[in-house]
């Protein structure tokens, strides 16, 4: 078969395939409106990054835009193999044989998976100089990270983000009522009961559904999938008991303070053998492949944000809790964590606070404008005592750095999901 019958197969394929694809769960992020950049998804694995590109097709397709000037590539697709250059700028080719009037108007290229051709850049780059396309991408954190994609595509690419589903989006995805009027008892109740599933199930599209069983088996399969091949292959790491000791220890520490120095004594009284440079490096992979996070203090020291321990956070509840047993005692730190992912998703900064005092404020956060706001969060203030140590904090930071700032408590936030809660609390607008 040669070059223009396969694509030709791959096209009737994938369009027989999207043509299928109804009702898929939207999501609160968008490619950027930049028709002459590239445009690249990423994120840990099995967040929905095909998907995405998907739905993006699918919004071309109801715009007007034909089939025929769309090209999309599944460069996993086995029967490819082996694919370079030279073949993939063969399916481009055929791709304008099978259709000559493109070499006329503005076609739309999408590459899935593009880090499985070798030398790709080349060809993406030469793509993008020479023919009226605009360009999709999604990579695997495996091979292809943000920055080496910045590196790679030289100032030509805008990446976005694609997160596990927010809890709005895993709203979408549940029997729930419409959203309401009013933060009702009923709404509350309906709310606080699919919150509390979701800090269980977490947001990676796949599992929603599944069983408990089943979803535990599948998370804790894409947490092996990501320690193998998205780190130990791609580092080279040999010491990988140490390794899957060191993401269990984060997972079961999010939003704890951190330090690799206290990671390095635990997995000596352990009997685990590696050194503090290993685990840096260990701790830089993580962040790297999207498993987990580290928020450092908010000083104007360098030496005081360096010295002191970061917090950690992890990508998503529900693989923090295939590691732990401990749910009830956890529900305040994996709220914590899902207010961290949110901050995240909106492109901020983050880092948090320590007053003269030492009380501790969960997030300072910057916009990419540079406003800046504080947020303390709370499971619940219904104890008095915890009302006021998390204000006490709260009250001092504010005064201290002259920065806004909320408390965020369960029913605050879950209020947020009615059509009468018009403000957000991570919105910097009127601040």
């Amino acid at each position: 078969m040669d070059q223009t019958e396969l694509l030709h197969l791959l096209q009737g394929e994938f369009f027989n395939k999207l043509g299928k694809m109804t009702n898929l769960i939207p999501r609160d992020v968008r490619f950027p409106d930049a028709p002459k950049a590239i445009k690249i998804a990423i994120g840990m694995r099995r967040t929905g990054k095909t998907t995405f590109l998907y739905q993006k097709i699918q919004e071309l397709i109801a715009s007007g835009i034909e089939q025929n000037c769309i090209f999309y590539l599944n460069c996993e697709d086995d029967r490819l193999y082996p694919l370079g250059t030279q073949k993939l700028s063969q399916l481009i080719d055929a791709f304008y044989t099978l259709s000559p009037e493109n070499y006329d108007r503005k076609c739309y290229l999408f590459f899935d998976e593009i880090q499985s051709v070798d030398e790709w850049p080349a060809i993406i780059r030469r793509l993008h100089d020479t023919k009226e396309i605009e360009l999709y991408l999604t990579g695997s954190s495996s091979k292809l990270l943000s920055k080496e994609i910045a590196t790679s595509l030289r100032g030509r690419s805008l990446a976005v983000e694609i997160w596990p589903f927010s809890f709005c989006e895993y709203l979408r995805t549940q029997p729930i009522t419409e959203k309401s009027q009013y933060y009702d008892g009923r709404r509350r109740a309906e709310l606080t009961r699919a919150f509390q599933n979701y800090l269980s199930d977490g947001g990676f599209p796949g599992v929603i559904g599944m069983s408990a069983d089943e979803r535990h088996d599948t998370l804790q399969e894409y947490l092996q999938v990501a320690l193998y091949r998205d780190i130990a292959e791609r580092y080279q790491i040999h010491n990988l008991v140490a390794l899957k000791a060191t993401i269990q220890l984060m997972l079961h520490n999010v939003a704890r303070p951190f330090s690799v120095s206290k990671l390095y004594h635990t997995l000596k009284e352990q009997g685990i053998a590696v050194s503090r440079d290993a685990l840096h490096d260990f701790t830089a992979h993580l962040e790297d492949a999207y498993l987990a996070f580290s928020v450092p203090l908010f000083s104007n020291s360098i030496r005081k944000t360096q010295t002191n321990p970061k917090k950690l956070y992890a990508i998503d509840p529900g693989l923090i809790r295939s590691t732990t047993l401990d749910y009830e005692r956890d529900l305040g730190r994996l709220f914590e964590n899902v207010v961290y992912l949110d901050l995240r998703r909106r492109g901020y900064t983050v880092s948090y606070y320590l007053t003269q005092e030492r009380y501790e404020v969960d997030f300072l956060v910057q916009s990419p404008r540079g406003e800046k706001l504080l947020f303390q969060v709370a499971w619940n203030i219904e104890n008095s005592d915890t009302e006021t140590r998390e204000l006490r904090a709260l009250k001092a930071a504010k005064a201290e750095l002259g920065i806004d700032g909320e408390l965020i408590t369960l029913n605050s936030y879950l209020s947020m999901f009615t059509q009468g809660f018009r403000k957000s609390f991570f919105s910097f607008e009127g601040v």
